[in-house]
């Protein structure tokens, strides 16, 4: 897991979020995100940066709440939301690698390679959040990134107990990316999902498309662009997948 590469996505895609922001203006609608406007987006993201950097920064090993969204808008809330994004990567490109402080998802070598990681998803979706306001095509989504971010999902997600995707009897979903070699089975039960890399076995339902247009849909940001087999396990999925 290369942390410097996550740092990069992360710079990126935060200044590309805040300059569709300003372009889009903060009143605009987010279409991935009903309910919201781009000052929502904002002040959402920006307390997100702003609660990850204490982490790496603090060294805060125990789960701590989020702070209180500001009461800023128009320019001066695109400024601050800038301001919580630098503040973030600067925080974690200067932090030691073996920096000691709270997670919460399996998988990571370091608990720094965890908030790199995290953080340029995070900030990617949103970004592509922003950038939806404008119309138009969005910033392209690397394949090997969009993988990642499907497998961050797949096994740190959903193997959480928070995961609400369950089933009465044993289901076997499997994910597959059609523009590169990646796949996942997830084995879906009474008790959290258990999703390994690979084909293991036969699965009843495959969800599958290009890399960054299943990372979207992984996300509820678009459909899924395939599905084949047993459309209820499909639904399953799509009723019971979304992140809280």
């Amino acid at each position: 897991m290369d942390t410097a590469w996550f740092l990069e996505i992360l710079d990126t895609e935060g200044r590309l979020l805040a300059d569709a922001a300003e372009k889009a203006g903060v009143d605009a609608a987010v279409p991935p995100c009903p309910g919201w406007r781009i000052r929502d987006l904002l002040r959402h993201t920006g307390v997100v940066h702003e609660w990850a950097a204490g982490f790496v920064a603090e060294g805060h090993t125990a789960p701590r709440p989020m702070g209180e969204e500001p009461a800023l808008d128009g320019s001066e809330l695109v400024a601050w939301y800038r301001a919580c994004h630098r503040r973030l990567v600067d925080t974690l490109a200067g932090a030691a690698p073996d920096v000691e402080c709270f997670t919460f998802l399996p998988g990571a070598p370091s608990a720094l390679a965890f908030w790199a990681r995290r953080q340029a998803h995070e900030t990617a979706v949103h970004r592509f959040d922003a950038e939806s306001a404008l119309g138009g095509a969005p910033t392209a989504i690397a394949t090997d990134f969009a993988v990642d971010g499907i497998d961050e999902l797949l096994r740190g997600f959903h193997a959480r107990r928070k995961s609400r995707v369950r089933s009465e009897t044993p289901r076997v979903l499997r994910v597959r990316v059609t523009d590169t070699d990646a796949m996942w089975t997830v084995r879906v039960s009474q008790e959290p999902p258990v999703t390994v890399r690979g084909a293991d076995g036969d699965a009843e339902c495959e969800l599958s498309g290009p890399a960054e247009q299943l990372y979207l849909a992984l996300w509820n940001r678009m459909p899924v662009p395939g599905v084949s087999g047993d459309p209820a396990l499909a639904e399953l999925w799509r009723a019971t997948s979304a992140v809280i």
